[in-house]
């Protein structure tokens, strides 16, 4: 007896279609080509960065038993352009930068001045509110670090 199927000369068994497998390639397709695919990556490039345009900084917090560490990468931004408020249990850091270049030609009588202006803030939530007597804030090459100690509440025993 001859295990071959009929009209199969080599006795190889066909696969299984599967009911939508046209319909899933077709739409894979779809998918891929290159109108679509370029507004859905458009899509996923907002979602990214839903607002690139706002200028921001990278802030890092670490915390420790003691203490609550806030590093701030700032770049190119100088210590008097950078301000710190408390209020409550939240920290803003702002920094504004400006610059303003002035250019003179005597020869030609003529004067330029350009002017740059950007303005960034961070507000960073804190677990509890701060006594701003205690906060120390250093800045050296492009890194602001603030220091907060932790502030230890009472502890209420409970009876039996």
């Amino acid at each position: 007896m001859s295990s071959q199927l009929p009209g199969d000369p080599q006795g190889r068994k066909k696969a299984k279609a599967e009911p939508f497998g046209d319909l899933m390639k077709t739409m894979n397709d779809f998918f891929q080509e290159k109108p679509v695919k370029g507004f859905l990556q458009t899509i996923d490039d907002f979602f990214r960065t839903p607002f690139p345009s706002t200028p921001s900084f990278h802030v890092e917090t670490l915390e420790s038993p003691k203490e609550i560490i806030i590093n701030a990468e700032l770049p190119g931004v100088k210590k008097e352009q950078i301000q710190i408020d408390i209020r409550g249990n939240y920290l803003n850091i702002s920094v504004d930068q400006s610059e303003l270049i002035l250019e003179e030609d005597e020869v030609n009588q003529t004067y330029r001045k350009k002017q740059f202006r950007q303005k960034s803030s961070r507000t960073i939530a804190l677990p509890q509110p701060i006594n701003e007597k205690n906060i120390k804030a250093s800045y050296r090459d492009g890194l602001l670090q603030i220091r907060l100690p932790r502030v230890k509440g009472k502890t209420i025993n409970i009876e039996e």
